[in-house]
């Protein structure tokens, strides 16, 4: 019997895997359908992927790791990444744009704050791209780069790196559980 390539199909109410065969001038053909799962809210999947910029460079990616695990809905990543994963099925690949507002947000200047010497703890002073974790008086975290550094102040901005910036993901769905 030779096999006979079917399409993929969602299916509804249909079982797990459909089969018939049928005749062609003394030839058996064997057909099957398999029904294929698309990830859904509050399902936990496996993801490979490679972020880049709009210019081409890389800013993160899962080659040479385990893949990135997280559950659709749960907040664990990005509103446009999630979005782009959404009705994917196992072992699909997909290039995916998340403008700003998807992503980190829009830069915003509010959030490049100078700050005077004063209010710095003692010890080595800061450089300009130098990463400092600030500690709020709600017992918050924020993080921030050091922008500039003059006599009586240091500039830090607060913004996520990759804040205003639109993101193109490579995803392969690798698994759904």
């Amino acid at each position: 019997m030779k096999p006979f390539p079917g399409p993929r199909i969602a299916g509804a109410n249909i079982p797990p895997a459909c089969e018939y065969t049928f005749v062609v001038s003394d030839i058996t053909y064997f057909k099957r359908y398999f029904i294929v799962a698309n990830a859904k809210q509050g399902d936990s999947v496996e993801v490979h992927y490679t972020g880049r910029l709009k210019d081409g460079t890389v800013f993160d990616s899962s080659e040479g790791r385990p893949p990135l695990s997280f559950t659709l809905g749960a907040g664990q990543v990005i509103p446009g990444f999630e979005e782009a994963v959404l009705g994917m099925a196992e072992g699909e690949t997909k290039q995916h744009t998340i403008p700003p507002e998807e992503a980190y947000g829009a830069y915003r200047e509010d959030l490049v704050v100078p700050i005077p010497r004063a209010h710095l703890p003692p010890g080595a002073p800061p450089e300009p791209g130098q990463h400092l974790e600030l500690h709020l008086r709600d017992g918050g975290v924020i993080q921030a780069r050091v922008e500039a550094v003059t006599d009586d102040a240091v500039v830090i901005d607060a913004n996520h790196p990759l804040a205003g910036q639109t993101l193109v993901f490579d995803i392969e769905l690798v698994k759904i559980r």
